[in-house]
């Protein structure tokens, strides 16, 4: 599974000044699971970046989490268009 997170998400800062670690927090959550929902884990990283963060004094950063997933054989792919 790809995942794809703008620096608000990496660049998270505990009351310490940690950095977010993103891939061991990562593996923690979904380490033995086959194959993740994506939902999941863009939900999962949403909320663990604000407990993370909970403590800290700037915690304005935006964040955007992409999960994409690849189609099943023989599956078309909807193209919304506006």
């Amino acid at each position: 599974m790809l995942v794809v997170h703008t620096d608000g998400v990496s660049e998270a800062r505990d009351a310490a000044g940690t950095f977010y670690p993103v891939v061991e927090r990562l593996a923690e959550r979904f380490g033995g699971a086959r194959s993740p929902d994506p939902e999941a884990i863009v939900a999962f990283l949403r909320s663990d970046t604000k407990r993370w963060a909970a403590d800290a004094v700037d915690t304005d950063d935006d964040q955007a989490v992409l999960a994409p997933t690849p189609a099943h054989p023989g599956h078309r792919a909807a193209v919304r268009r506006s």
